[in-house]
């Protein structure tokens, strides 16, 4: 779905990226993570074309990022920032889901199908006529995940998408990103620094200082906490405390989640 080829970038005298090489599968769950300032909002901004590469190429779905393709590239992939409020256009929920519908010229008989299909699969029935400023953190993110997923995006960015949300909300939009990715097989790129949430990820890729440091499965990039803290990374709590019980020899293996953790201690 996106291979990143050689990717140079940089603001006057900042190098961002210096030959950077990337692949993301179709219907993957890749998730970026990195202390703040490590090349993740940046590259989501490549991504979308709003930053323009000095050097090197970017193919999504099989189409080179440049000035003649980057509109139809943008049907094919949305972004979801930390705070919604600056995404919303509409006056209540459905009208925010409908924008990108109208903009697109959709036949009215079909957007309203689909304002209604993502209202229902997003959890926000009965809130169509809400005001959008009017949500919850939670809901105001759902919100703008489905009018991303309306447009038929078939990439989805979340650029630290819960940062601004308490644990509940968190654990919604988790829930929510989980079940696109295991059911819809949509392909979701999560930059985030929270390694509690990039658990849930397929795969995970560290940035530091705009170079990829480890990628892998969850559980391939948790096995050397040291070297995630040593760029900056806070480790998930199930990964300590099942490394604790795991060398103590109480449970069978390393955990990456608090659900494998309970039950991994609940056999």
């Amino acid at each position: 779905m996106i291979e990143i080829k050689n990717l140079e970038f940089g603001y006057e005298k900042k190098c961002v990226f210096d030959k950077l090489n990337l692949i993301i599968e179709q219907g993957e769950f890749v998730g970026i993570l990195g202390h703040n300032g490590s090349g993740k909002s940046t590259l989501s901004k490549l991504l979308v074309g709003f930053e323009i590469p000095d050097n090197g190429e970017i193919w999504i779905a099989g189409m080179r990022l440049r000035d003649a393709t980057v509109a139809d590239i943008r049907k094919k992939v949305s972004i979801v920032f930390q705070n919604p409020d600056n995404q919303f256009i509409g006056a209540t929920v459905a009208d925010d889901i409908a924008f990108g519908l109208e903009n697109r010229q959709v036949p009215r008989e079909e957007m309203i199908e689909l304002v209604g299909k993502y209202v229902e699969q997003m959890g926000l029935a009965g809130l169509e006529n809400t005001a959008p400023h009017d949500l919850s953190g939670g809901e105001k993110q759902r919100t703008a995940i489905a009018g991303a997923l309306a447009v038929g995006a078939e990439v989805l960015i979340l650029d630290e998408a819960t940062s601004m949300l308490d644990p509940a909300g968190r654990a919604d939009i988790m829930k929510l990103v989980r079940e696109l990715a295991r059911d819809e097989q949509q392909t979701i790129i999560m930059m985030t620094h929270h390694l509690d949430e990039a658990a849930y990820a397929d795969r995970l890729v560290v940035l530091n200082n705009g170079e990829i440091v480890k990628s892998g499965s969850p559980q391939d990039v948790f096995s050397n906490c040291e070297e995630l803290e040593a760029v900056g990374l806070d480790i998930p709590f199930a990964v300590r405390a099942s490394k604790h019980l795991y060398q103590q020899s109480v449970i069978g293996k390393i955990c990456v989640t608090n659900e494998e953790l309970i039950r991994e201690l609940c056999i």
